[in-house]
């Protein structure tokens, strides 16, 4: 930029001085201050704009690579799936003869989806007591809980009775 040092301002305001005179040398001076001022954020804005383009195209290019590694990496799992999914239906309809059936284990066909949800339930129950924080130990030792509990059964469970009804009427 401009290499202005202590003497080269002194010269300027001095012929600065000379030229404008002293009673409109302060108002001047204020409105050369405003206009750097005004230059210096223009400048500095135009500078945040531009790296902000170069950042933008940068992830632009980030995004587009992402983008085709993406579909690389669907594409080979698509093909490994079929390819697996031709190998499983090859196996499937290389099935041993009617007598041999009966001495195979029961096949997935005869298990109903009720029963495959309720033991994905009972997974889950059992499981979340596995994983709980406190060790089960301690709860046996203190008197916590040692299975899950629903909500309505903990509502039911601490319902006030009602005495007033009589199970004879």
């Amino acid at each position: 930029m401009i290499d202005l040092g202590l003497t080269k301002m002194a010269v300027i305001g001095v012929v600065a001085l000379i030229v404008i005179g002293p009673e409109k040398l302060p108002k001047v001076a204020r409105m050369a201050g405003t206009l750097y001022g005004r230059a210096q954020r223009y400048l500095h804005d135009v500078k945040s704009e531009v790296t902000r383009e170069i950042e933008l195209e940068e992830l632009r290019n980030l995004q587009k690579e992402v983008q085709e590694a993406a579909h690389d990496i669907k594409s080979e799992v698509e093909n490994s799936i079929s390819k697996n999914l031709e190998d499983v239906q090859n196996a499937w309809h290389d099935t041993p003869a009617i007598e041999d059936i009966s001495s195979a284990p029961v096949a997935f066909s005869t298990v109903s989806s009720d029963d495959l949800a309720r033991k994905a339930r009972e997974f889950r129950r059992k499981k979340l007591v596995r994983s709980s924080a406190v060790p089960a130990w301690y709860k046996q030792r203190h008197g916590g809980k040692l299975h899950v509990t629903s909500g309505a059964a903990r509502v039911a469970r601490f319902r006030p009775r009602d005495n007033t009804r009589n199970s004879f009427y």
